[in-house]
C-alpha cells in the first residue's frame, strides 16, 4: 500500500469517525428531548410552545442523522 493510499484510508477513516460522533450526539440530543418532553406532558400544565419546539428540535435532529448516515454508504 503507498504512502498516497495510506494517507486518503487515514482521512477517511477520520471522516467516518466524525460523521459518527456527529450521528451519535444528535442521537443523545434526542434523548435528552424526549426526558425533557415526557417531564412537561406528566404535568398538570403543560407548556405547549416547548412541547413544539422539543418536537422540532427532534425532527431536524433526526433529519441531520439520516443525512449524516447516508453519507456513510457512499
Amino acid at each position: 500500500m503507498s504512502e498516497t493510499e495510506k494517507d486518503e484510508l487515514i482521512d477517511a477513516q477520520k471522516q467516518v469517525i466524525g460523521i459518527l460522533f456527529e450521528v451519535i450526539k444528535r442521537l443523545q440530543a434526542n434523548s435528552d428531548l424526549d426526558e425533557e418532553y415526557f417531564e412537561i406532558i406528566t404535568k398538570k400544565e403543560s407548556n405547549e410552545t416547548r412541547l413544539n419546539e422539543i418536537l422540532s428540535e427532534r425532527q431536524e435532529n433526526a433529519k441531520i442523522v439520516g443525512r449524516l448516515l447516508e453519507q456513510l454508504e457512499v
